[in-house]
């Protein structure tokens, strides 16, 4: 028994954020500091395991990107005792081998967002500036849970990917799926950014598992991105996620080492706080 009671947070994405995969579930409306998350906490347990469930854009999808409060999110999840997040992101490939239903385990991002709160240190509510090294911008040994449970369930994924993150809520222009590429983007969507770097800061050990839902519009064949092939794709595929993590979720809780990996990330985070001195 570790010095940390694991509990793990689920944000879900679109077609991901069912509360029935929780046994004795109960709703929280909570708030915080950073004002309200996007929809109520649902808490409960899967295989025993303490875990709590956030809809990222509201139960009736009724967030757009820009507007989801990334920052209430995350420290919604901290304050419910969160020591994991397990994210799950519909994103476009850019790569023709990354096909739609394929799932692909984030270990980067490329940040294009312009509009969101990037930090909890803003001067205001948390004392101090945060220069937060985003190398490794996700936890490592999530990561490798995760894939060596999808290598041992023969899910089809790539084990790593670089995720460029737009504004939204539209979709690219051509030529800026094609630059992305050209900057060596894997795949794209709307949320990952800042959602993992407020989930580092929180000292939260955080993995996103992207589903490829589309090949966005980089490509001279084909259909282009649309919205009602991105919701079949990821409604077709989305238990891949759903049993992904729920078999995910018992096993981080049943690990004896998240100890110094926590350790070390909390300390991580607290040695690239600058406070202005008094």
């Amino acid at each position: 028994m570790g010095k940390y009671k694991i509990k793990i947070g689920i944000i879900g994405g679109s077609g991901l954020d069912d509360p029935d995969i929780l046994d004795d579930r109960v709703e929280k409306k909570v708030t915080t500091k950073f004002g309200d998350p996007s929809d109520v906490l649902i808490e409960g347990k899967i295989g025993g395991q303490e875990c709590v469930l956030l809809a990222r854009h509201g139960r009736r999808h009724s967030i757009m990107p820009s507007a989801v409060n990334f920052r209430a999110n995350i420290w919604a999840l901290k304050d419910a005792g969160c020591t994991h997040i397990l994210a799950s992101t519909a994103t476009g490939s850019l790569r023709e081998e990354i096909c739609p239903g394929h799932l692909v385990v984030l270990d980067s991002f490329i940040d294009r967002t312009t509009k969101r709160a990037q930090s909890f240190y803003d001067g205001t509510l948390e004392e101090g500036v945060c220069h937060l090294p985003m190398y490794p911008a996700f936890c490592e040994e999530t990561r490798k849970l995760i894939i060596g449970l999808l290598t041992k369930n023969g899910v089809t994924h790539h084990s790593k990917g670089t995720c460029v993150s737009i504004e939204g809520p539209r979709f690219s222009s051509r030529a800026e799926s094609n630059m992305f590429r050209s900057w060596g983007a894997d795949v794209i969507n709307m949320t990952t950014c800042p959602e993992v770097v407020l989930a580092k800061e929180a000292g939260i050990c955080y993995a996103a598992v992207a589903m490829s839902t589309d090949y966005d519009c980089w490509r001279d064949h084909g259909d282009t991105v649309c919205v009602a092939d991105v919701l079949a794709t990821f409604k077709k595929n989305a238990e891949k996620v759903t049993a992904l993590f729920k078999e995910a979720v018992p096993l981080i809780g049943n690990q004896g080492h998240w100890d110094d990996i926590i350790d070390n990330l909390r300390g991580t985070v607290e040695g690239s706080i600058m406070r202005p001195s008094h």
